[in-house]
């Protein structure tokens, strides 16, 4: 008995410890009043679980603890904010499971214990699920600029002209973006795309399609608000793709923050020659948007060489665009000319 509530009590505190580090990502990290409060009364049931278990303080023995001295080289290196929350997660499922079944031999001297331990371990399960969701893959990154190719909208059609041109004129992200293209050629395009901007360090992301994106080892996927939804391609694509999702309204960007995503599109800032649009949101979006400051943006919709003064005025630091380099003769150029009013990242040249 001495040594079952010896395990019961240590995994008590392990299960608080991983609560504590989860509310804390919710709290500062993710500003998610709603997923806070869930974890936090998780927290506090807990406590109020173990209070049935009588003596549990009387047997511990921290020094006596063999367990104590005996540590991984995996425990002491975290990649990443997110790398955290995840590893606090599964300590936390652990903990209860291992509660909950030394718990049981507790058997009538404790009725109920068990039982309570287990519904306490499935709303852990859905917290760490909606956590790691919103925490995403972790490595989301500010982009100065994304061209969206569309072969339609090329000069000559010659869409790959314009990629290559992309990463010469110094674009740090390339979105393919062919809505109507049949699946095979999608992904022979996506991993021709991938060969030419990876060795360069320029992001590839995929339209819409995640299936393909993984395929052909894209960065990432861009989804529209009618395409798949966010959470949706979260679970179907993990942590293996950063996942972006266009936004016209903050509201909009905050399901997609607590659903997955790593980036927000922002717009559209201006008329638009590829897509038409009955509400234009403008540079106010942007302003609103970077002011909220909880995740990396692309400002989209008819941007150019002329009108990206307005939204970097308004604190946009990424534009997608689209028309303006796609169509011109020399989109490298155009490229440079925007690169010019985008400000560098973190101050780097």
């Amino acid at each position: 008995m001495p040594n079952v509530l010896r395990i019961i009590d240590a995994n008590a505190n392990r299960a608080r410890e991983a609560l504590r580090v989860m509310e804390e990502a919710a709290r500062f990290v993710l500003d998610d009043a709603e997923l806070t409060e869930g974890i936090k009364r998780l927290r506090h049931d807990l406590a109020a679980a173990m209070l049935m278990v009588e003596g549990m303080e009387e047997n511990r023995d921290t020094p006596g603890d063999v367990g104590t001295t005996v540590k991984t080289e995996r425990e002491a290196k975290r990649e990443s904010v997110a790398a955290v929350v995840v590893a606090a997660g599964k300590r936390l499922s652990e903990a209860l499971r291992a509660i909950e079944e030394y718990g049981k031999t507790l058997g009538a001297r404790v009725p109920g214990f068990a039982r309570s331990i287990e519904a306490l371990r499935y709303r852990g399960y859905d917290l760490e699920q909606k956590l790691n969701r919103a925490m995403a893959t972790g490595a989301a990154k500010q982009w100065r600029l994304c061209v969206l190719i569309s072969q339609e909208i090329c000069r000559d059609r010659d869409w790959w002209r314009v990629a290559q041109a992309a990463v010469e004129g110094g674009a740090d992200c390339i979105q393919l973006r062919e809505k109507t293209m049949d699946a095979g050629e999608l992904l022979s395009r996506s991993i021709r795309l991938v060969t030419l901007c990876r060795p360069r360090g320029v992001s590839v992301v995929i339209n819409d399609r995640p299936d393909v994106a993984l395929l052909s080892g894209a960065d990432g996927v861009h989804l529209g608000q009618g395409d798949l939804p966010c959470g949706e391609a979260r679970r179907l694509v993990g942590t293996q793709l950063l996942i972006g999702v266009s936004t016209s309204e903050l509201d909009q960007a905050k399901t997609a923050l607590r659903d997955g995503a790593d980036y927000c599109g922002i717009g559209p800032m201006f008329n638009t020659n590829t897509k038409l649009k009955d509400v234009i949101v403008g540079p106010a979006y942007a302003k609103e948007f970077t002011a909220w400051g909880k995740m990396p943006h692309l400002a989209i919709g008819g941007i150019n060489p002329t009108n990206v003064r307005e939204l970097v005025a308004a604190g946009a630091r990424g534009v997608a665009v689209s028309f303006a380099i796609c169509s011109a003769f020399d989109p490298a150029a155009v490229i440079r000319d925007i690169l010019r009013v985008v400000p560098p990242l973190n101050g780097a040249e």
